[in-house]
């Protein structure tokens, strides 16, 4: 009986402690009882998005100081989704080395800034929605240079942002090919421009869209030269806080939205309000009785609306950042995947998303 008694009192004080009452004697909240991401944006009103400021086409400022460019808008299609206002985002610039940081405190909701996708950042940084940009890295040097291959870069110096993916591809591609290379890094782009621009170093390297990015913003572009091929994969696309499965799902079905709609042939200027007698389309576009679980993410019935009559579809936003700058979709990685019969996909695009359905 006393060993009875004993067992008795170990459990209900186990019991005390797993209830774990507040100041009040109501239970302490559990993980599913605490304020979501969205709800936190929703009680806000804004959504805070790290973002670059200093790569045209991507993300920068324009002669008024607004923020521009292909990541800005992914930002402004998000807040269209859960506040109902693509201009209402809280804009965190961003240097590269304060990525990871950023991401791991959650002082985002959501980072869009030309960053790789790789098996570390996804695991430590937070979780990557799909890849809205298939990038490689490059090196730019000046035409003077009469550099034709990477490889001829053996015992120059080479400028590289600091705690990038293009960094460490940097070293290997030197240990690989036993080069003789200086490395010299830079915390911000601007600095790496001047520097490369000033001849302290004879080539820049990274992405080979952030180098055409960069190279339009010389006085004569022309004197500058991107070497063919790439050393390394490079998918970019957004990145949300890890610990809100709800929220990574709706920045995911925000881009599959993008996608979607210009697979559909659906733009900024024919969304439909009115079912269109395309099953696909007014499902997307929550026309009818069909949906894709929208309400189940806590988003309107009609948000893919919304968001296309905000910002646009992918081809809208992409033409209107990116192709200027000579990034051409058409038999690239970023064109649509339908843009080939599957028998061909590997030669097609692939800009692609889990179905909506």
């Amino acid at each position: 009986m006393v060993r009875f008694l004993a067992l008795v009192l170990v459990l209900a004080a186990a019991a005390m402690v797993l209830t774990a009452c507040t100041d009040n004697g109501d239970p302490a909240p559990e993980n599913g009882d605490m304020m979501s991401r969205l709800a936190t944006v929703q009680e806000r009103g804004t959504l805070v998005c790290a973002i670059n400021t200093s790569l045209p086409g991507f993300g920068a400022l324009d002669d008024d100081g607004n923020n521009v460019g292909f990541d800005i808008d992914q930002c402004r299609a998000v807040a269209a989704a859960v506040l109902g206002d693509p201009d209402a985002v809280e804009y965190r610039p961003t240097v590269a080395g304060e990525r990871g940081p950023t991401m791991q405190a959650g002082e985002v909701d959501l980072m869009v800034r030309n960053t790789t996708w790789t098996s570390v950042r996804d695991a430590t940084w937070g979780n990557f929605a799909w890849t809205t940009f298939y990038d490689g890295q490059g090196f730019m040097v000046p035409a003077s240079l009469g550099v034709s291959d990477p490889l001829e870069l053996d015992g120059s110096t080479v400028c590289v942002l600091q705690g990038t993916t293009t960094e460490l591809n940097l070293e290997d591609f030197i240990t690989q090919h036993n080069l003789n290379i200086r490395v010299t890094t830079f915390d911000d782009q601007a600095p790496l421009s001047e520097a490369y621009l000033a001849g302290q170093c004879q080539a820049e390297t990274t992405d080979r869209s952030g180098l055409t990015s960069v190279r339009a913003t010389f006085d004569n572009p022309a004197a500058h030269v991107i070497l063919p091929g790439t050393i390394s994969e490079e998918p970019l696309g957004p990145v949300v806080p890890h610990g809100d499965e709800q929220w990574y799902d709706i920045v995911k079905s925000v881009v599959a939205i993008l996608i979607y709609s210009e697979a559909y042939g659906i733009d900024s200027r024919n969304v439909p309000t009115a079912q269109t007698g395309s099953r696909a389309v007014d499902r997307l576009f929550g026309l009818g009785d069909s949906n894709w679980g929208q309400e189940d993410l806590g988003l309107s019935q009609t948000v893919a609306q919304d968001i296309i009559r905000a910002v646009g579809n992918y081809g809208e936003i992409y033409d209107r950042h990116l192709t200027p700058l000579g990034l051409q979709r058409e038999g690239t990685r970023n064109a649509l995947w339908i843009a080939a019969p599957c028998e061909d996909c590997p030669k097609g695009g692939e800009i692609y998303a889990a179905p909506l359905r």
